[in-house]
């Protein structure tokens, strides 16, 4: 995706990050490519999820945009497991897959990080 650094003063919004990814992808991925999977870069979880979420709300693209779903979807589940609570581990992996598996769709809305 195409965001800033983290030390830039001038963070874009979502809705520039989802242009700016999606012009840059036009202009260099052939249509004949069947997908776009993303990592989520440093992102935080629910930033990443916004992001994907706003490029398929744009809609266009001759690819599917997903994730590969790394570390946007392991972290949340990791650090709530932290090696003994599996029932945490499994309710925040839960709510991450929901939560891109919506915003792959471009139906994510904030008010799902709440219903873990």
């Amino acid at each position: 995706m195409v965001i800033a650094g983290d030390d830039c003063p001038n963070q874009a919004g979502v809705v520039q990050v989802a242009e700016a990814t999606l012009r840059c992808l036009r202009r260099t991925v052939p249509a004949a490519v069947p997908g776009v999977l993303f990592l989520s870069g440093g992102q935080s979880d629910v930033l990443a999820t916004q992001h994907l979420d706003q490029m398929n709300r744009i809609g266009g693209a001759a690819w599917q945009l997903s994730f590969s779903f790394g570390r946007a979807l392991q972290a949340p589940a990791l650090k709530a497991w932290q090696g003994r609570n599996i029932s945490a581990g499994q309710q925040a992996l839960s709510l991450r897959a929901r939560c891109n598996s919506a915003a792959r769709d471009g139906r994510y809305v904030q008010q799902m990080e709440k219903s873990g």
